[in-house]
């Protein structure tokens, strides 16, 4: 498997597993309360910041354990690379104009910070998710 194969999972496992924690602390923090007024702000920076470091973390673990393959991308790795994060980049844009539109309607922060989020965590697992697609099937 590919250095960058490998980073991809990594990432997609590390969007997913991050945005589930993140959940979790949301929906324990209501409390009873409505969901708009948990506690979020802490939670939210918190698995931002610790899927940061992880996807740090396990691109230098993958980097030492395939020192000896190399590391070098050739160029259908950057294709892959270009066109999968692409992909990704279009939740990016929904998440966007998804949180433009809530201001608008003067939806509470909570709301627009919350679609801001998932979509980040959406782009994050698609793009992983295309680029796997790529390394097995091919670019066609």
């Amino acid at each position: 498997m590919a250095f960058e194969e490998k980073r991809a999972w990594a990432l997609a496992v590390i969007a997913v597993v991050g945005y589930a924690v993140y959940v979790v602390l949301v929906l324990t923090g209501a409390e009873g309360r409505p969901l708009v007024e948990a506690p979020y702000i802490g939670a939210m920076l918190w698995t931002i910041s610790l899927g940061i470091v992880a996807g740090i973390v396990s691109g230098i673990w993958f980097g030492i354990a395939a020192r000896g393959d190399g590391l070098q991308a050739d160029e259908r790795d950057r294709e892959i690379g270009r066109i999968g994060d692409g992909i990704g980049q279009s939740f990016v844009v929904i998440g966007g104009v998804s949180a433009m539109a809530l201001a608008m309607l003067e939806a509470p922060y909570f709301w627009i910070a919350n679609v801001l989020y998932l979509c980040f965590v959406l782009s994050a697992v698609l793009g992983s998710l295309a680029k796997l697609a790529f390394y097995r099937r091919g670019l066609a």
